[in-house]
């Protein structure tokens, strides 16, 4: 398999999702996001290459409505990958808040920690 840049950051996050593949219907748990795609693991096994739908419940957000998302790669049958094919305008947006807002908090924790490293060296420098 070879090597890809994936195009988004991903970010940690454990929320419950429900997911579709034909007339079967998984419960699981998405472990990271991105705007072009999940990670997650379920109760319904899912094979690489199937299209399936998710329901994603963010934490703080309404519901995100995948419509068609492509499986890219299975782990140990109950951890999947994919890719957002197409998603509603309204979960979109949400997901772009959602992104941005996680964006945001790692700059300010980024900052935060940097800001406490130089008052330490600071402090370090007088004594």
């Amino acid at each position: 398999m070879p090597f890809l840049i994936r195009p988004s950051r991903r970010f940690p996050v454990c929320c419950p999702v429900t997911y579709q593949c034909g007339e079967f219907e998984g419960h699981g748990t998405v472990w990271n996001v991105s705007l072009t795609g999940w990670r997650f693991s379920g109760n319904l096994p899912l094979l690489k290459g199937e299209v399936c739908s998710l329901t994603v419940n963010l934490p703080s957000e309404p519901p995100i409505y995948v419509v068609a998302a492509h499986v890219r790669w299975v782990q140990r049958g109950e951890e999947y990958g994919v890719e957002t094919l197409v998603m509603d305008d309204e979960s979109r947006v949400d997901m772009e808040q959602y992104i941005c807002q996680r964006v945001e908090d790692r700059f300010v924790e980024i900052h935060t920690r940097r800001t406490a490293r130089r008052r330490n060296d600071e402090v370090d420098r007088e004594f």
